[in-house]
């Protein structure tokens, strides 16, 4: 599971390494996506815990993390993963997602998406895929429902961020029989894009 390589038309989902710091970094300063309330996103005081949480996730079989690359340059531009990996109920969530402010609104979070759901249901046989975002955080809530998933409820006091808020959280979620159609609908989004 740790040499999972998603390859797409433009991006690659590649394993996230201690390696990554810098680049991590660099990523996040582009928008200062630090300082948002709505999730957690490394800083350079913050890369190491990050990187350890992430890291220590997928040593246990809980997590798989990546970093955004981008193709033609090899830039990291975000990460994002796979977890509450659960394989005896064929179950995960995607989230702890984010990408530099210059990629956002463009093709990446489309095809980081793609690339996730497809190995999700294609390679892992899921028959649930879950997302989960902060109750604030409309534009994520949107961009959520324009992947094609459903909204099933809002989770109260789901976890406390780092600046202490108690968050709610609202979870939506594709399943197995509804994914030959978000797939389609996906790939008819990236032919816009010109990608597929």
């Amino acid at each position: 599971m740790t040499d999972t390589f998603l390859q797409g038309q433009r991006i690659c989902l590649r394993p996230l390494q201690y390696t990554d710091a810098d680049a991590l970094v660099h990523a996040a300063a582009d928008g200062e996506l630090w300082n948002l309330k709505v999730t957690v996103v490394p800083s350079a005081t913050t890369v190491d815990a990050y990187l350890k949480k992430a890291l220590d996730g997928r040593e246990a079989g809980t997590v798989q993390p990546f970093v955004i690359v981008l193709k033609d340059s090899g830039e990291v531009i975000g990460s994002t993963r796979l977890w509450k990996i659960d394989p005896l109920n064929r179950k995960l969530e995607i989230g702890s997602s984010w990408i530099s402010a210059r990629w956002q609104k463009t093709f990446v979070n489309t095809e980081a998406k793609y690339l996730l759901l497809r190995y999700a249901f294609q390679e892992l046989n899921c028959v649930r895929v879950q997302f989960t975002t902060d109750e604030t955080n409309q534009a994520s809530r949107n961009a959520i429902l324009r992947l094609g998933a459903q909204q099933e409820g809002i989770v109260r006091n789901e976890r406390i961020m780092p600046d202490g808020r108690k968050r709610n959280s609202v979870r939506f979620s594709i399943i197995d029989e509804e994914w030959p159609q978000v797939r389609k609908r996906l790939e008819e989004k990236l032919a816009g894009y010109g990608l597929r």
